[in-house]
């Protein structure tokens, strides 16, 4: 009679042993990965269910909105895609637009070259007085955003203002910052860089993490201190520099504070220069809460957000040629 031997006693006894041990190492480890899956899951629930909740189903709410004409106060009509359509032909969708774009294209190269000089300069501080001056820079961060657009009247004022009285001084004539359409852009992207810290702590922590051996081959290669600028710096916080590149131009495509505060508040501006610091948010809040058209704000506000990931992408497609990881 010809078969499979039966197992031996030493061979029951390995089976048996693995049993009680729970099983060969290969289960013991998908189990153990299982049990850390879901310990994850838990840790993240908090903020999944913030997620689902203030942000995915508003977001899923505004959509449907935008298909409607909705003002908060009669019966909903269903419109389709007519908000969309009406966008394409309101010349304040146009302007709004023009404003934010170029405002985005000045203030956040601005940004980004101010908070690194100032990094630079603190990297080279001693850490007692480091710790001081990111203290003062940051402070501005804090600040309410609706004082700042008031600051801005007090100190961009063409008659009386601060930055008129100190350029005169210097025999310069200065601006109407406050009513000349070619100036109330500027003036405001100068205000708002006072308010750097949060991007020089970021920049400064970079600029700490490159490595001084780098410096110092260099320097012993005959390198001058911008081509170790160039060619140490830039490349080994580049991963900083593009985070606070989408972080920026984000912000500056949803500027609202500031210039609403200071043309479209208790001390609102007549003219055109309104025309210049009607910016896109601005737009949006008024269609949403002045004109009750909730269903045409909705179609702006997702029009924005089309535009913020296009602009996202790009950059992060850009990204790929210019930013370095010392992972790679």
């Amino acid at each position: 009679m010809t078969g499979a031997n039966p197992p031996s006693a030493a061979g029951t006894g390995l089976v048996a042993d693995r049993e009680a041990r729970g099983g060969p190492p290969r289960r013991r480890f998908e189990a153990f990965r299982r049990r850390e899956t879901w310990a994850g899951y838990a840790f993240l629930s908090p903020w999944i269910v913030g997620f689902l909740i203030f942000m995915a189903v508003p977001m899923v709410a505004s959509f449907v909105l935008s298909l409607t004409d909705y003002d908060g106060l009669r019966e909903t009509t269903f419109v389709g895609w007519d908000n969309y359509q009406q966008l394409l032909t309101d010349p304040k969708v146009r302007i709004s637009l023009t404003n934010t774009m170029i405002y985005a294209v000045m203030i956040v190269p601005g940004t980004m070259i101010v908070a690194l000089s100032l990094a630079m300069v603190l990297a080279r501080v001693g850490s007692r007085s480091a710790g001081f001056f990111r203290t003062v820079f940051y402070l501005p961060e804090v600040t309410p955003k609706v004082a700042v657009g008031v600051l801005f009247l007090l100190l961009f004022n063409g008659q009386v203002g601060l930055i008129n009285g100190a350029l005169e001084l210097v025999g310069i004539n200065g601006p109407a910052w406050t009513t000349d359409p070619e100036w109330i852009k500027p003036g405001l992207v100068l205000m708002n860089l006072w308010s750097v810290g949060g991007t020089v702590v970021i920049y400064l922590a970079a600029l700490k993490n490159v490595p001084t051996d780098l410096y110092e081959a260099a320097a012993i290669d005959g390198a001058s201190a911008w081509q170790q600028f160039r060619r140490i710096t830039i490349p080994m916080i580049s991963p900083a520099l593009f985070f606070t590149l989408i972080v920026q131009t984000i912000a500056a495509l949803q500027t609202f504070d500031e210039a609403y505060a200071a043309f479209y508040g208790p001390s609102t501006q007549s003219g055109a220069a309104t025309d210049a610091a009607l910016f896109y948010l601005i737009y949006l809040f008024q269609q949403a809460f002045q004109f009750l058209h909730m269903g045409y704000a909705s179609a702006m506000a997702w029009l924005l957000f089309v535009i913020v990931m296009i602009i996202t992408a790009i950059q992060v497609r850009v990204s790929k040629r210019f930013v370095y990881y010392e992972s790679r």
